[in-house]
């Protein structure tokens, strides 16, 4: 059975382990991070975007807890037993407790897991626990997962953080007054300003070594940079812009954290939009994405080029697998081949009188996707592509634009890919949560299907090379990078032992390690 590890785990580039801690003079047991958005909600089930889900990790606890090194160990769950490929029995420890003081039972899992598995919750992650059948507590200690199919990345998924049932039944809001059994409770959250917590000495590891966090909200990377230059900020970490990152790394006055990270960062292509609907549009819009000049200019080189849907760090990662590479006469040969030519002259694609159009949009509080998107823009414009660049902030981009199918083209990125279902199946799969595009493949959907239902790794690393065999044709979405993973805090952090961690979360900052 799996037990906590004594040491760090060698095969993780993202750990920096450190001894003799010393005391800010100013800041003694607390942490100052920044951050680059806010958190949508504290509700660990509703959540969406990287705040909330490293805010969560903080203030709640899950069944499981991932490593850096991607293995799920034991969390409020102290073991498990699979007596067949379609139930998993959990046993919680004893005496588990919210932050409030009132007991943590079996009901509050089966609660957490019922509500988020039902349609009308609206859980954003919902389609990761499609399998899960039923959730039953069979004593205060005892909780049982019984499957519809075998599921293999499950255990990668149960860290979400477990609620109080009697609290939420009684009407508290876990999105704006969360209660949770994480090592830290919420002291304040000042909206679009800062999230504070405080230690929660009820979580079962004990109390943390930091009495006090707190996310300061600073949506341009340059400014949280001077911020944390200023000393203002204890931590920092990606996103970060890249000159800012060169700057840093050569400053001894920090130590840093530089590694492979578990993201991506893509084109989404509307393909429910008339325009985008044929592959072979998508395909030759692909071939005027210059990843090169992207990556190793405008990232300057914090990213790597990306040929497909699977990370090069992940067991189905396959380098024969590519997507079109840039190609601006092959680009134009295309659209050509679909109708689109230049017949007045006036260097703009057009088709029965009307020019080619295209919208792309990204958010504001990235920097270089917007220097990015511009640069897109420009190579379209070239291309005979009349191309407008649409830029708004965070919550309207994403919430209220992309998420509701309005785009066209958008620029974003995911986060957490700790399996390659993680970032395929509730995206792409037909009528999925996340699938905003309205993106509908029936092969893929088989090939989805059996990649998280195979325990075989050989067969669900088969089925994964051919859906991203296939995407890189279909190209729902454009891969650009697979993104790096910075980190840089000041040197007298007041923890004994530092852990960091390429998914971001900070409970390896604040004095646990795995």
């Amino acid at each position: 059975m799996n037990k906590f590890l004594s040491t760090v785990s060698a095969v993780s580039l993202a750990v920096a382990v450190f001894t003799g801690a010393l005391l800010p003079a100013s800041a003694a047991g607390k942490l100052v991070v920044g951050t680059d958005i806010d958190a949508g909600t504290l509700d660990p089930r509703q959540s969406r975007d990287s705040t909330a889900y490293r805010v969560a990790d903080l203030l709640y606890a899950g069944l499981v807890h991932i490593t850096p090194s991607l293995e799920a160990v034991p969390d409020l769950a102290e073991s498990w037993e699979t007596p067949d490929s379609q139930t998993f029995i959990f046993k919680l420890r004893p005496d588990l407790k919210f932050s409030d003081g009132s007991p943590l039972t079996a009901e509050d899992v089966v609660f957490t897991y019922t509500t988020l598995i039902d349609p009308n919750f609206g859980a954003p992650q919902r389609a990761l626990f499609q399998p899960v059948e039923k959730i039953e507590a069979l004593d205060e200690r005892t909780v049982k997962f019984s499957l519809s199919a075998p599921y293999a990345p499950l255990l990668s998924y149960l860290d979400m953080g477990i609620v109080s049932k009697k609290a939420a039944e009684a009407g508290q809001d876990m999105a704006l007054k969360p209660l949770g059994a994480g090592p830290m409770k919420l002291t304040n959250w000042n909206r679009g300003s800062d999230i504070v917590m405080e230690t929660n000495p009820t979580y079962w590891r004990g109390a943390p070594e930091i009495d006090q966090v707190t996310l300061k909200i600073i949506g341009d990377n340059s400014a949280r940079a001077q911020a944390f230059e200023a000393g203002d900020l204890d931590v920092i970490q990606s996103p970060l812009s890249p000159q800012d990152v060169t700057r840093l790394a050569a400053d001894d006055r920090f130590e840093k954290v530089i590694s492979a990270g578990l993201g991506i960062t893509y084109l989404h292509f509307n393909t429910s939009d008339p325009l985008l609907a044929d592959p072979k549009m998508r395909q030759a819009f692909s071939k005027l994405v210059d990843q090169a000049t992207i990556v190793n200019d405008i990232y300057q080189g914090v990213d790597q080029i990306a040929t497909s849907m699977i990370l090069p760090s992940s067991w189905a990662f396959s380098p024969d697998i590519k997507q079109p590479e840039f190609d601006v006469e092959g680009a134009i040969a295309l659209f050509n081949e679909l109708g689109w030519k230049d017949t007045n002259g006036d260097g703009i694609l057009d088709k029965d009188g009307k020019p080619l159009t295209i919208t792309i949009a990204t958010h504001s509080e990235d920097p270089n996707r917007v220097q990015a998107l511009e640069f897109l823009q420009a190579v379209f414009q070239q291309a005979g592509v009349e191309t407008k660049a649409q830029i708004s902030d965070w919550p309207s981009f994403s919430t209220n634009y992309v998420q509701q199918g309005k785009h066209q083209i958008a620029l974003l990125g995911w986060l957490s890919i700790v399996d390659p279902d993680r970032l395929m199946y509730a995206q792409l799969i037909t009528d999925g949560p996340n699938n905003w595009a309205k993106y509908s493949n029936a092969e893929l959907d088989t090939l989805l299907k059996k990649g998280r239902s195979e325990l075989d790794q050989e067969s669900r690393k088969q089925a994964y090379q051919q859906a991203a065999t296939l995407l890189s044709t279909e190209l729902p979405y454009y891969v650009i990078s697979y993104q790096g993973y910075q980190l840089f805090h000041q040197k007298d952090l007041p923890v004994t032992t530092i852990q960091t961690n390429p998914r971001g979360n900070l409970r390896g900052l604040i004095g646990y390690t795995d």
